[in-house]
């Protein structure tokens, strides 16, 4: 077992005091004004835990004996438990984590040449129920805390750095795992893992100010990006507090289909999206765009008139299209678009002078690919979809 795992299991035993790990600058600077300390201790604290990974008060020497008892007494620093590590043959990395309560959720690294991405999870399955994806499948159980958010960076930064000596304990591949660079790292994270980011708003932002605080993991705001199906309230509350990298999770053209692919739409259908989307980018400080995202799938969403029709609700906005061939898993009733269908796609975009890319899926073997993942949860949500039939001609 790793140092850090064996920290994380002593942690864990902590339950009923506040949890450092989930405060931000500002709460922590609140905390220690509360038990009579000076606000600066805040930012000693926050990089001890989060640059250089320390969750025993007693290691952080410049602090007084006296401060370091007294943390150990009334606060804990409590991370998740990694229940599962698993590595793709691409590199990719997916960690299932328990939660106190017994659930589990997954977060996932994804490296590439120029960068290394981690998809952060923001609830316990989603509610959204999402037709074509697997996490919407599993039902919802509740909303993460700001420290089971963060717990996510944390644990995979550290782990990533100490990713040759846990080798051995692995489940992907120890000889290609010796071809791995030493200390991959993490310059992006997106909040596009399991469930809705802004059906959990204050942990959430709470999570990304930590995030892109110096003291702490230090990301700019144009790498870090939360992505959304399209809750309009939240959306136009999020551009007043953050200034950030938005996501829309698009995936159709026109509100009756787009009520069956992503069921929020019957309340904030695609008129009152687009104008949110664009409400959000007058409220942004510095030039960016809105990255839309929309799942291929065969015979459903992937036609000419498709694409047509998206360049006509998109005109107007700044736009980073991302195309996304469907990941397919048990009992979706879905089938992946064609090569042929996907580039075509693209193509019509592209020439309509629309920044296109086409996701390349990643981690499909460890099922850590986009719509996905699924964890392992209790559903309190009590839903009773069915998913006998195939929708929209895909049986031809």
């Amino acid at each position: 077992m790793s140092e850090v795992q064996t920290q994380i299991e002593i942690t864990m035993a902590k339950t009923s005091e506040p949890n450092l790990l989930g405060l931000d600058r500002s709460g922590l600077e609140t905390f220690f004004d509360s038990i009579g300390e000076k606000k600066f201790r805040a930012t000693q604290v926050m990089k001890w835990i989060h640059q250089l990974g320390v969750v025993d008060f007693q290691e952080m020497n410049n602090l007084s004996k006296d401060l370091r008892d007294r943390l150990s007494e009334v606060s804990s620093i409590q991370n998740l438990h990694v229940a599962k590590d698993l590595l793709s043959k691409d590199g990719t990395r997916k960690w299932l984590l328990q939660l106190p309560d017994g659930n589990h959720i997954e977060a996932v690294f994804i490296p590439e040449d120029d960068r290394g991405t981690l998809c952060v999870s923001s609830q316990v399955g989603c509610a959204l129920d999402c037709s074509f994806c697997s996490t919407g499948r599993q039902g919802f159980n509740r909303n993460l805390t700001t420290a089971e958010i963060i717990s996510q960076v944390w644990l995979a930064a550290h782990l990533l750095e100490e990713e040759k000596k846990l080798c051995p304990g692995m489940d992907g591949s120890s000889a290609m795992q010796e071809q791995l660079p030493t200390g991959r790292k993490i310059t992006n994270v997106v909040m596009m893992g399991m469930g809705e980011p802004l059906l959990n708003f204050d942990n959430v932002v709470s999570a990304m100010r930590i995030m892109m605080d110096d003291f702490a993991y230090g990301l700019s705001k144009r790498r870090v990006t939360v992505s959304t199906a399209g809750v309009v309230p939240a959306m136009d509350r999020l551009g007043d507090v953050l200034d950030m990298r938005l996501a829309v999770s698009l995936h159709a053209t026109n509100d009756e289909l787009r009520n069956e692919l992503v069921p929020v739409n019957k309340k904030y259908p695609l008129k009152e999206l687009m104008a949110a989307c664009r409400r959000f980018m007058d409220k942004q400080n510095s030039r960016s765009r809105i990255t839309f995202e929309y799942v291929l799938l065969d015979g459903v969403n992937d036609k000419p008139e498709h694409a047509r029709e998206l360049i006509k609700l998109l005109k107007g906005i700044p736009t980073l299209m991302n195309l996304i061939p469907f990941n397919p898993f048990e009992g979706s009733g879905y089938k992946t678009s064609s090569k042929q269908a996907v580039a075509r796609f693209s193509e019509i975009l592209h020439h309509a002078g629309m920044t296109t890319v086409v996701r390349k899926t990643r981690g499909e073997d460890i099922d850590a690919a986009c719509g996905q993942l699924a964890g392992k949860i209790e559903d309190k949500s009590r839903r009773h979809r069915r998913f006998e039939k195939p929708r929209f001609g895909m049986e031809q």
